[in-house]
């Protein structure tokens, strides 16, 4: 894959053209997210720590009971931040949307990009004055009404659009994903290594905010003064922008390639079928799995860096940091899986092969003793994210261009509900059942992953029995 693949310019790139890359943007913008995260779940868990100690150092505890009330008091955090971040952002991304297609593309990244920095901001005034852990509840709010990553990731998919042909674009959009997550797998790795305390045990954590904090200002900054908006490119393509919505053989995102218009013709029939169906059944089903999987999804990952911090894991910091850095390497091998099985598998049967992956990973992250367990875990997931981006896809080769917006808003505004209700949900299983099975959550997020195969194999079967038809009527 060379740079003339991803961008739509040959040769060599003159500089007004780089300065319409939007990656140094997503790869500073991930770093300081991944560092973020990082960083609050240690600070919380120190926060909560030095609590539990001062409360009962006249009565001393057992420490497995210190350990649960800690756990619970943690878990209680990410309930309220969690919807404080879910819910905030529908205030304002839709406006943001709304006034970067009127007026200027930047707008939505640079409010959010700002409402970011702001939230770093908090966590760094925290671990410097030792401010009450409900301070971060008013800087996630802050970054919510700045648009949030709904509002931020959305403009850097329409940069990214704007610059590459249909025929591109797909791979376009892929190489973003992908400096996303090798920069949130880098920030990761450090992030545990950087948590260290710069002078005594009041420093702790103020290298790794105060790094959180520079890249994304670096961001901000990049976006205001360097980065440029790009022409679009209104070339036509040659080939379809899209594969056969019937048995889709071809595959997601080699068949966008216009390299190759010999194997667009032999799907150009079924195509045409299905958006002159305008299945919404096949739709509303696609809705369906993605909804169950997301969320097995959104509960694994709340659950999953209270879990390390028990027994039997107790992770430290460097520990932490580096379990992060497992699930970035996710982006990377769901990437690669894409570009191989849609060379061979249909796109149902790639949505398949995610959850299989994904809801395996989580039965065996339930019985987890030995930190070796939990990677071997975290390695079957590898394709965990093919399911929702391949589902997007299926989606856009049943409706037609002009519905593209209005499906795809409710599907992801769907989704933010979705992760609202789900996390505190998860939490509340979690610290009812910590005690007896900690697995709990995640043998739950086993059960959905394979539940959410279910309609979409009933998809399948329904694009099989259109494919028949198709050669029928041929005949």
């Amino acid at each position: 894959m060379g740079p003339e693949a991803i961008y739509p310019c040959r040769g060599p790139l003159p500089r007004l053209q780089m300065r319409t890359w939007i990656e140094p943007v997503v790869a500073s913008t991930q770093v300081a997210s991944s560092l973020y995260d990082a960083g609050l779940l240690l600070v919380v868990k120190a926060s909560f720590g030095a609590g539990d100690s001062s409360n009962h150092s006249a009565s001393p505890s057992p420490r497995g009971t210190q350990e649960d009330q800690q756990q619970k008091a943690i878990s209680n955090f990410y309930i309220i931040y969690n919807l404080v971040m879910g819910l905030m952002p529908l205030l304002s991304a839709y406006g943001l949307g709304w006034l970067s297609d009127r007026y200027h593309r930047k707008i939505s990244i640079c409010v959010a990009l700002l409402g970011i920095l702001l939230c770093r901001l908090g966590l760094l005034f925290k671990v410097l004055w030792d401010w009450p852990v409900e301070v971060l509840y008013g800087a996630a709010a802050l970054n919510g009404l700045c648009g949030g990553f709904s509002a931020y990731w959305s403009g850097v998919i329409a940069l990214g659009s704007l610059g590459s042909s249909e025929g591109h674009r797909s791979l376009r959009l892929i190489f973003i994903d992908l400096i996303m997550g090798l920069a949130g797998f880098c920030g990761s790795m450090v992030s545990g290594h950087l948590f260290q305390p710069v002078s005594g045990q009041s420093g702790k954590g103020l290298v790794l905010t105060a790094c959180s904090v520079s890249c994304a200002a670096f961001a901000l900054l990049y976006s205001l003064l360097v980065l440029k908006v790009p022409e679009s490119v209104a070339k036509p393509s040659k080939a379809l922008p899209a594969v056969d919505t019937v048995s889709g053989t071809v595959g997601t995102y080699r068949t966008l390639d216009p390299d190759q218009p010999e194997k667009q013709s032999v799907v150009g029939h079924p195509l045409s079928l299905g958006k002159r169906k305008a299945p919404k059944n096949i739709i509303a089903l696609l809705f369906v799995g993605a909804i169950i999987y997301d969320l097995a999804v959104v509960g694994t990952v709340d659950v999953m860096p209270l879990f390390v911090l028990r027994e039997p894991l107790s992770w430290n910091q460097v520990q932490v940091g580096y379990g992060m850095a497992a699930g970035y390497i996710i982006f990377i091998t769901s990437f690669l899986g894409v570009l191989v099985f849609s060379r061979c598998f249909q796109d149902t049967t790639m949505i398949m092969i995610g959850m299989v992956s994904f809801g395996t990973g989580a039965l065996l992250l339930a019985f987890v003793k030995e930190t070796y367990m939990f990677y071997i875990a975290r390695a079957v997931m590898l394709f965990a994210l093919i399911p929702v981006a391949t589902i997007r896809s299926a989606m856009s080769k049943l409706i037609k261009d002009s519905s593209y917006g209005k499906v795809f808003v409710i599907l992801q505004l769907s989704l933010t509900l979705t992760s609202v209700v789900t996390s505190a949900m998860y939490n509340e299983i979690y610290q009812l059942t910590m005690e007896k099975f900690v697995g709990t959550c995640f043998a739950l997020s086993s059960f959905l992953s394979f539940l959410a195969i279910v309609p979409i194999g009933i998809v399948a079967c329904k694009q099989a029995s259109w494919l028949k038809y198709a050669d029928i009527t041929e005949k």
